[in-house]
């Protein structure tokens, strides 16, 4: 069985349980970069990730999208190489350059054969470290991202998760948009990207994680090297806020040119690590996690009411939301409604089958296990377990919890989480004359 081995006086085990099977290893730098890594020694690929552990939610008003900014603005060039030359170097040794923003996290990332490690770790932490972020590129990218804001509030189903979400948190950066508004990114120069870069890219705010046929030490010694330019005094923590309160509200907003309606009915849920989360997970596969879910066979199959429904859960740090979405036609809308909430109080009334529970597991159990095949998605593992948890999970420890979970608990989180009055319900279309009101969402 794997084990842990310091490899400095500040390596650390990771305190793996006796069914611990992930041969991971952590490493904090002297300039207090934590890395980790997890030895995949029967596949060719390592991939390997700089997480920040912030996102948009951590920008003021006047900021918001500056995240997002910023990780568009450290593909256009560093002090040693131009766009096009990451672009040719990256094709030549295969790998796959990329990253993304989310409320809570950015990542750059890459994924290459394990022979290429080092030329692979040189690309990555170069477009890291050494932006250059010229006044020039911080203008076309501007106008960039202001046509990516346009394109996604022409796509109904963007839309209306953005109406959802900013009446649902209104005032807090949870409830903004991560690419920011028309306003906030054509105010970016290079004083606030200059600025913003400084306050996240920092050790405090950073984590680096990597999976993979790949050898720590060796591994660690080539990150600290490539990471010695950050600053260990520079150890500012960006603050980790406190739950925003959430609003219930109706929202209708008028759009003539849809021939559908978007619907959204969403309701506060558990926060990412919460100890009912495994009951969450299988209330929301039940509800709406699937092609055999009940929302999907009520609505889609028995009736023909929608192409689209589903129902999603999105954890955050200390809140969350379970939501509904589905696309109809305007005269269908009130009958996707009810019977919506009538999928609601049978789970409030009634417990769940013992059958039903069990393809509930299944489905959680297998989509967990194949989402871990890949040297990506251990590397994306690592960094959200090390975020949310500050710790790690074999797949046997999560079987374990997902198995223990009852029809009661099922029912119990039901009957907390379906309460119509701190239910929202955002629709978006052309809906005419359509009006809905708070007895229109009982359960």
């Amino acid at each position: 069985m794997p084990v842990s081995v310091p490899v400095a006086e500040n390596a650390t085990s990771l305190q793996p349980s006796a069914e611990q099977l992930r041969d991971i290893r952590s490493t904090t730098l002297p300039n207090g970069l934590l890395v980790l890594t997890e030895r995949m020694s029967h596949l060719r690929s390592v991939s390997m990730g700089v997480w920040l552990d912030t996102g948009s939610r951590d920008e003021d008003e006047i900021t918001n999208g500056i995240s997002h900014f910023l990780e568009h603005m450290v593909f256009k060039g560093t002090t040693t190489r131009s766009a096009q030359q990451f672009a040719r170097e990256v094709d030549a040794i295969g790998g796959n350059l990329d990253a993304f923003t989310g409320k809570e996290t950015v990542c750059f990332n890459i994924k290459t054969l394990d022979e290429n490690v080092p030329a692979a770790l040189d690309l990555l932490t170069d477009l890291v470290l050494h932006p250059t972020f010229a006044p020039e590129d911080i203008a076309k990218e501007r106008g960039v991202i202001l046509e990516e804001i346009k394109m996604d509030e022409d796509n109904p189903d963007y839309l209306v998760h953005e109406l959802f979400s900013q009446n649902f948190w209104p005032g807090d950066a949870l409830g903004r948009p991560i690419l920011g508004t028309v306003e906030t990114v054509s105010s970016f120069d290079q004083r606030i990207v200059l600025e913003e870069y400084a306050r996240r890219f920092s050790p405090a705010n950073m984590l680096f994680t990597a999976a993979g046929n790949i050898d720590h030490d060796t591994f660690v010694a080539q990150v600290e090297q490539a990471f010695s330019s950050l600053n260990a005094s520079a150890q500012t923590k960006l603050a980790q806020h406190t739950a925003p309160k959430t609003q219930p509200h109706i929202t209708l907003r008028n759009k003539k040119s849809l021939e559908q309606v978007q619907f959204c009915l969403a309701m506060p849920s558990l926060p990412v690590a919460h100890k009912d989360r495994y009951a969450a997970f299988l209330l929301n596969s039940i509800l709406g996690g699937g092609m055999s879910s009940r929302l999907f066979q009520s609505i889609r199959e028995d009736r023909g009411l929608a192409y689209s429904i589903y129902s999603e859960l999105s954890p955050f740090r200390d809140t969350g939301s379970l939501s509904v979405y589905a696309g109809c036609a305007a005269d269908k809308t009130r009958e996707v409604l009810k019977l919506t909430l009538v999928e609601f109080t049978r789970l409030k009334e009634e417990l769940v089958g013992e059958d039903e529970l069990k393809r509930a597991k299944d489905q959680i159990k297998s989509n967990m296990v194949l989402g871990l095949e890949s040297s990506s998605s251990r590397m994306s593992n690592l960094a959200r377990q090390q975020m949310y948890y500050g710790r790690f999970f074999t797949a046997e420890e999560i079987i374990a919890e997902v198995e223990r979970v009852t029809p009661e608990e099922v029912q119990r989180l039901a009957q907390e989480l379906f309460v119509s009055e701190g239910f929202a319900l955002t629709l978006l279309g052309n809906l005419g004359k359509m009006k809905f009101d708070r007895k229109d969402l009982a359960c």
